[in-house]
């Protein structure tokens, strides 16, 4: 499904947040003009969970498993840093952690489509249940591209804007990637919201609550941009 390289965005109370992951069309965009070398780049590229974090070379934004990606594919491989900069460089910013959160799972449209209900909060992205995302074996069918031929778990993950449309009438809240957003979990770990491809429901649930080192960059972590209204 072809995708506006630069995400829309739709309002939910005070703030905008794009409907869609970043692409790799738009991180390259931003690539383009400002210069920048990923950390995933500089390494020899980002990592994938085997028996342990196990880093693959030549898997990047351009390349998440090794192979060219469309420009309509989530940019992944990509640190909290990296993330950041690309907002601002957008006249963006990370959503906070609170922003996704509602975002995610309080519809906030004064006329939603049935079935979401407006000022309903729910348990998944995706509303009552999660049937529709990009999960691992237990969100019904989903559009992944198939990359289980350079993997140990999991298909991988679906062009953005591709899965059904949730909460909001945002896409891939929950699962397809982990989302960076500015919060910290811990110590200097950064909140990751939503879940991915490489999980099942459990991880979309508004309940769960994740986190990383903010210079990871591995093959399942994306992120979308926020801005004040």
């Amino acid at each position: 499904m072809s995708r506006p390289a630069l995400a829309e965005m739709q309002p939910v109370g005070g703030f905008e947040i794009d409907r869609t992951e970043v692409t790799v069309g738009a991180f390259r965009q931003f690539v383009t003009a400002t210069g920048t070398v990923t950390a995933a780049e500089r390494r020899g590229g980002g990592e994938v969970y085997e028996a342990g974090w196990t880093r693959k070379p030549g898997w990047t934004w351009q390349a998440p498993f090794g192979v060219p990606a469309g420009d309509d594919e989530p940019a992944v491989h990509v640190t909290y840093a990296e993330a950041e900069a690309y907002c601002r460089w957008a006249g963006k910013r990370l959503p906070t952690d609170a922003e996704w959160m509602e975002a995610a799972y309080t519809e906030r449209r004064t006329s939603p489509p049935s079935p979401f209900e407006t000022g309903r909060t729910y348990p998944y992205p995706t509303g009552a249940t999660p049937d529709g995302a990009n999960c691992l074996g237990d969100c019904g069918a989903a559009p992944a591209i198939d990359h289980t031929s350079r993997l140990t778990r999991g298909i991988g993950h679906a062009p953005a804007g591709s899965t059904k449309a949730g909460v909001n009438g945002l896409y891939d809240m929950g699962a397809n990637a982990w989302e960076w957003v500015d919060g910290n979990l811990g110590g200097s770990q950064k909140i990751t919201r939503g879940g991915s491809w490489w999980y099942g429901a459990a991880q979309m649930h508004r309940d769960h609550t994740a986190g990383k080192p903010p210079e990871t960059a591995v093959v399942y972590i994306g992120f979308r941009c926020a801005r004040s209204r």
